[in-house]
């Protein structure tokens, strides 16, 4: 798995109730043409979800967004979401938030989580599909030696 700095969006931060990442992926100055912000029409696209601290509560609801400001707090656009249950919500739990192709449309791109109470604590990277993967895990030998 690769993680490019420049698409941190969030780093080990705590969320709350509608809290927006941290930071955001700039995809261009508003003169250019709105279609040539749609990334990922030839390699698919997403967000890279990792919980650092388990949700405390409640179900989180992860979404994408896009924003007309680099704070993603106006002209705010949900582009995909996804919910998880408290008890995936665990240290060390992944998962990729696809992002439809053709979108998004403005400037600037971000994560927004909210929860039904409580807090979880995340990172969200922007990444290619094809650069994610979840880490292995290890099952029993189904034989004795």
């Amino acid at each position: 798995m690769f993680l490019d700095a420049l698409g941190l969006v969030s780093d080990a931060q705590a969320f709350g109730a509608a809290a927006v990442s941290t930071n955001s992926v700039d995809l261009g100055a508003t003169s250019v043409a709105p279609n040539a912000r749609q990334i990922g029409t030839g390699e698919p696209m997403g967000f890279g979800f990792a919980v650092d601290v388990a949700g405390t509560v409640a179900p989180s609801l992860v979404e994408i967004i896009s924003a007309t400001d680099a704070a993603l707090t106006a002209g705010i656009l949900v582009h995909a979401s996804r919910s998880f249950l408290l008890t995936e919500t665990v240290v060390g739990f992944l998962a990729f938030i696809d992002l439809p192709m053709g979108t998004p449309t403005q400037r600037f791109l971000g994560i927004r989580v909210t929860t039904a109470g409580g807090t979880i604590t995340a990172t969200a990277w922007l990444t290619a599909k094809s650069l994610f993967s979840i880490l292995t895990k290890a099952y029993p030998k189904g034989y004795v030696s």
